[in-house]
């Protein structure tokens, strides 16, 4: 018991010791909310483990003697003391720490060595205990009048850590939260009214300096909304990660969102092409430290971030100062907006670095900087569009002088133009004149060279039963004028006896006899000699068609067989025709034109298998006909050498031949796709190399016109 007492005793002594060694701060009716840090002794807890008791008990507390303590990053936690006196008239006093980044706070009252009352809030706090619900970090707690006490506060935080503890009355509390709130009310209001403009603007004339500009008004009302306790309050008030996070986060967006409305407002990219690549380190080690904050390792986060958004603030600086050394007229205007928004957060720092005094303007210069710049940039921007309106009013002046001058050069190039269209074109029509000429000559050659080989061959066909008539003529020469010595004679008798034996016997000598026998047959050889020859006439003729220049009815199959037997004695020993010819109605056509078709495909079909068999007798060409869905079909087939793709896409075109120099002009199958074409047809053709050719005419049976004009 005795001991107990002792130690109560020793307990009291030492508070009282400790009471009697810190300044204790007074509060009364009349006191502001004004931070208490002069008030205010503090010391480290580098465990975090030091319990309230532990702390009581500790004497290593040491005054801060400054009106807003500043702490710095630190992973320790820190314990401060303030020693209050109520000679209010009012026993519930209010305690205010207007630093929302703060992650945990955990407050003690102690009156007379006991913990009377505790408070647990802050951003990492998920459930506050006995805490107000406001924008700041604030609690309740009773004092009795006239007494003292003693206010234990630990904090927790990987951020930069403040404490601008205010102490007050519910009245004085009251008062501060009042102006607090109309301050900001301004701020988000004029924010407000400056990112409905922009966005006005935006949607209006759709310019990418003003979308750019009006993410970047968004992101610095959110960024500082968050700074002042409004987005965890209004927007998020549960939400835990947000709470710790969404500051940093969102100052990096607005950094770089920053930085990307400098770029396009003044131009940077097109004025200075190397310094505005330096952005992607900035973006790079902003990316790094992100991470880093809000993965492993948070103070090493948080302490990069710091080494990259400052120095980006200080790098837009200087590019606006060098782009209005350029003459940048907008330059000018971001460069002092950005100039009024830093002065703002140095005023910020230096604030909490007790340089300046901690007061309600130094206390929001920050929110009211960027406040200032929204306006002017809004100014700048206005002034851009003005800037814009009159280079292009400029530029139309000089294009509209630019077109003028053109349509004089062009007027006067259009009467050059004239003149020499009018001299190309008579040289044009005498050159068109002089191809026709020259086209007509080189069918005339082709009809010629055709003509050559189909002499040749009628030549020879027609030699034989020439050879017949000729051949018959001598001895029927021979014998009729012995048969007429012989009439002669017997004419001149006049009927003696004698003179009728000297005519036997002459008739006996001359063998008039035999040659009246031998009369019959060689008459018969000349008649199948003269008829054969009118045979190959008649298929020349019909052939040809020389006497017929209109479209008319015509027997196809008849025109075939007239072209085969004119081409077969030029095909003899290397080449067989096989005519498979179907019933076919009269069709209206060009005869001669539509056998010269048929010919150059036969002639074509023989040379190609001459060119793979030579003279071996092997080749066949099938000509094949048929009549279908009021169209006729011509097919020559071959087992010639055939054509590969590249000749195939070419065997239509003028003068185009694979024969060598001397064989061939190359316009036999360009005259015959032409022919064809007039008649209202089509030719196609399929080919395998080394195995033969196959070409279909197909042609109408009835031609929609009277007359199809043929040439060549």
């Amino acid at each position: 018991m005795l001991r107990t007492l002792t130690s109560l005793l020793l307990g009291f002594l030492l508070f009282q010791q400790a009471l009697m060694s810190q300044e204790t701060y007074v509060i009364t009716d009349g006191s502001e909310m004004r931070p208490v840090g002069k008030f205010i002794g503090a010391t480290e807890d580098s465990s975090r483990n030091l319990s309230i008791k532990d702390v009581i008990a500790h004497p290593g507390f040491r005054m801060v003697e400054s009106q807003v303590p500043n702490f710095g990053l630190t992973s320790a936690a820190i314990w401060s003391r303030v020693r209050l006196q109520n000679n209010s008239s009012s026993s519930e006093l209010i305690a205010s720490i207007p630093h929302p980044e703060i992650e945990r706070i955990d407050a003690y009252l102690v009156i007379s060595g006991s913990v009377v009352r505790k408070v647990s809030l802050g951003q990492a706090v998920p459930e506050k205990v006995n805490a107000i619900v406001d924008l700041d970090h604030v609690f309740r707690f009773d004092v009795p009048i006239g007494s003292l006490a003693d206010l234990y506060i630990r904090l927790e935080s990987n951020k930069q850590l403040q404490l601008p503890l205010a102490i007050g009355t519910v009245r004085a509390y009251s008062d501060q939260r009042s102006v607090r709130n109309s301050i900001l009310g301004l701020y988000m209001g004029v924010m407000a009214v400056l990112l409905l403009y922009n966005l006005f603007i935006f949607l209006s004339i759709r310019d990418r300096s003003y979308g750019t500009y009006v993410l970047y008004l968004t992101l610095v009302a959110f960024t500082q909304a968050t700074f002042l306790g409004l987005s965890q309050y209004y927007l998020w008030p549960n939400n835990h990660w947000l709470a710790v996070n969404a500051s940093m986060v969102f100052t990096v967006l607005t950094a770089i969102a920053a930085n990307e409305f400098m770029n396009s407002f003044i131009r940077v990219p097109e004025s200075l092409p190397k310094i505005h690549r330096l952005k992607y380190l900035f973006y790079g080690v902003i990316v790094v430290g992100l991470v880093a904050r809000l993965t492993y390792w948070p103070l090493e986060g948080y302490n990069l971030l710091q080494m990259a958004v400052g120095p980006l603030a200080l790098y837009q600086l200087i590019v606006s100062a060098v782009m209005v050394r350029r003459g940048s007229r907008t330059g000018v205007y971001f460069l002092i907006a950005w100039t009024v928004f830093l002065i703002g957060i140095v005023v910020f720092i230096l604030k909490d670095f007790n340089i300046l005094p901690y007061n309600d303007l130094t206390k929001y210069t920050m929110p009211l900087g960027s406040a200032i710049e929204g306006v002017l940039l809004s100014f700048g921007l206005a002034d851009r569009i003005n800037v814009l309106r009159r280079e292009k009013e400029r530029s139309q002046a000089e294009a509209l002088a630019a077109l003028q001058e053109n349509e004089r050069i062009i007027r006067d190039q259009n009467a050059i133009l004239e003149q020499k269209v009018t001299e190309r074109t008579h040289e044009l029509v005498e050159a068109n004149e002089e191809i026709k000429r020259t086209q007509v000559q080189l069918v005339n050659a082709e009809k010629m060279a055709g003509l050559g080989q189909l002499t040749a061959g009628i030549a020879h066909e027609i030699n034989n039963p020439i050879n017949f008539i000729i051949s018959n003529i001598p001895p029927l020469r021979r014998n009729l004028k012995d048969m007429v010595e012989v009439v002669g004679d017997f004419r001149a008798t006049k009927g003696v006896e004698a003179d009728m034996k000297s005519i036997h016997e002459k008739c006996d000598q001359l063998g008039l006899d035999e040659s009246i026998a031998e009369l019959d047959g060689m008459i018969a050889s000349i008649d199948e000699g003269a008829r054969r020859t009118a045979e190959i006439v008649q298929g020349l003729r019909n052939f040809s068609r020389l006497d017929e220049d209109a479209v008319k009815k015509a027997d196809i199959n008849e025109g075939i067989r007239s072209t085969i037997g004119l081409l077969s004695p030029q095909v003899k020993g290397h080449a067989v025709f096989n005519a498979a010819l179907a019933d076919l109605p009269m069709a209206d056509c060009h005869p001669g034109k539509l056998n010269q078709a048929v010919m150059n495909l036969l002639t074509n079909a023989a040379q190609a298998i001459r060119a793979r068999h030579g003279d071996g007798g092997e080749g066949v060409v099938s000509i094949r006909s048929w009549h279908e869905d009021g169209m006729i079909t011509i097919a020559v087939q071959d087992n010639g050498c055939g054509m590969d793709e590249t000749t195939k896409a070419r065997i239509f075109e003028p003068f185009f031949t694979t024969k060598g120099v001397g064989e061939g002009t190359g316009l036999g199958l360009s005259i015959t796709y032409s022919i064809v074409q007039k008649h209202n047809g089509r030719i196609a053709v399929e080919s395998v190399p080394g195995s033969g050719s196959e070409f279909r005419i197909t042609i109408p049976v009835i031609q929609q016109q009277h007359e199809i004009a043929l040439r060549a």
